[in-house]
């Protein structure tokens, strides 16, 4: 270890187990009556996948998805940034996502997009239904093909204008409305 945050201490693990899509539906918390699913479409950053998981876990997601290609896989950077909760709450891996939004779909899921551009504001949306709530990279946003399958796309009401807000900080707030809304119906 190249850095003094290891304290003398080594360890060994096994690669991080992802999970299926089965297992983020069969992980609703309770006392919520639908689902919240995170699909993360080409986050590269490791610390805003940790934090985002982290979040998610906190504000009672079922699950996070991320892609197989370009984006972070959980690492011991991501476990790290995810304070441990990375072990708590089910990250599935999947080849193609606008596939795995079809199949959300299927299943009775809304897909809200979260967009700063083009977005309605996300307190004029109603999140009491199945939400899978996509974010994209700070740098591109939801690609195309991915942002077509969305049934809304929303965005965050700012002071002042600017680009956007960091993407784990975009999904607290995010969450936090939907959690929020849950809480009160």
């Amino acid at each position: 270890a190249g850095n003094a945050d290891h304290q003398g201490i080594i360890g060994f693990c096994k690669s991080f187990v992802y999970s299926d899509l089965d297992d983020l539906l069969a992980n609703r918390i309770e006392p919520f009556i639908y689902d919240l699913i995170l699909i993360l479409d080409g986050i590269m950053d490791p610390q805003n996948l940790g934090a985002i998981i982290r979040t998610s876990y906190c504000l009672g997601a079922n699950g996070v998805i991320i892609p197989t290609d370009r984006a972070a896989s959980v690492t011991a950077a991501v476990v790290k940034a995810s304070a441990g909760s990375a072990g708590r709450l089910p990250v599935a891996r999947v080849t193609n996502l606008s596939q795995t939004i079809d199949i959300l779909k299927k299943r009775g899921f809304w897909v809200f997009g979260a967009d700063a551009h083009e977005g309605v504001n996300l307190k004029e949306l109603d999140f009491n239904c199945n939400v899978a709530l996509v974010l994209g990279s700070e740098a591109k946003g939801i690609r195309p093909l991915v942002k077509k399958k969305c049934d809304f796309l929303l965005s965050i009401p700012l002071v002042r204008s600017f680009d956007s807000l960091n993407v784990s900080v975009a999904t607290g707030i995010i969450q936090y409305e939907v959690f929020n809304q849950r809480l009160k119906s």
